[in-house]
C-alpha cells in the first residue's frame, strides 16, 4: 500500500481535479508538478494526487495576483520574465516614471495566457527563452487563436539568428536586444498611456 492509499482521500486531488479548481490547463498542473510547485504523490497505479491544501495555496496566490485593475483609465501592462532579477529591474524602472500603468508579471507563457485571460492588457512585453512555455509558444498562441489584441513586444538576448531557427516570430512583433531598452520602451508607454486616457 502507497502512502498515498492509508491517506484520507478526500484531502487529495487528481492532476485533472485539480487544473479544475484551479481554472488551468491540465498541461499547467503537469508542469506545476515536475518544477515542484504542486508537491504531488504517486499512487500504487502511478497516479498522481496533490493535497487540497497546497492548491489552495497556489488558488489564494492566482487571486492576489489575478484582481481585476480597479483604475479602468490605467494603462495595462504584462511583463512575461522568467528571471527574478529583470522583473525587480521592470518593477522599479516603471515605479520610477510615475506613469498611470498597472504593471502585471509572469514568470512563463503558461502564467503570462492565464494573467492575459484575466487583464486583458494593452502592452505585452515578453522574454523568448523561457522554461515550461517560452515566448514563441506563447505569442503564436495569442495569434492564431486572437487571444488578445495587445501589442507585443519582445526583448531578448536571444541573436537573429536563432530567433529565426526557432522558427521566426510574426512580422508585426519588434525585438529588442537585452539589456532592457528603457530608452525605446518610455516613450511607447507614454504614447499608450495618452491613448488609454483619451
Amino acid at each position: 500500500m502507497s502512502k498515498l492509499d492509508s491517506v484520507q482521500p478526500e484531502k487529495y486531488l487528481s492532476t485533472r481535479e485539480a487544473a479544475a479548481r484551479l481554472g488551468v490547463a491540465l498541461s499547467t498542473v503537469q508542469a506545476w508538478v515536475e518544477n515542484g510547485v504542486l508537491p504531488a504523490w504517486k499512487t500504487a497505479g502511478g497516479h498522481r494526487r496533490i493535497a487540497i491544501d497546497a492548491i489552495e495555496t497556489i488558488r489564494s496566490q492566482q487571486q492576489s495576483i489575478l484582481a481585476p485593475a480597479t483604475e479602468p483609465d490605467l494603462l495595462k501592462v504584462l511583463v512575461v520574465e522568467d528571471d527574478p532579477m529583470q522583473r525587480e529591474i521592470y518593477r522599479l524602472q516603471f515605479a520610477e516614471w510615475q506613469l498611470p500603468v498597472m504593471l502585471v508579471m509572469a514568470e512563463d507563457g503558461f502564467e503570462g495566457l492565464m494573467l492575459i485571460g484575466r487583464h486583458s492588457p494593452d502592452l505585452i512585453i515578453t522574454d523568448l527563452s523561457m522554461p515550461e512555455m517560452d515566448g514563441f509558444k506563447m505569442i503564436r498562441r495569442l495569434k492564431v487563436q486572437s487571444i488578445s489584441n495587445a501589442a507585443i513586444l519582445v526583448v531578448t538576448a536571444m541573436t537573429t539568428n536563432e530567433i529565426e531557427s526557432q522558427g521566426g516570430l510574426p512580422f508585426d512583433v519588434p525585438v529588442y536586444p537585452k539589456p532592457i531598452p528603457f530608452t525605446a520602451l518610455r516613450p511607447l508607454l507614454e504614447h499608450l498611456t495618452r491613448r488609454v486616457s483619451a
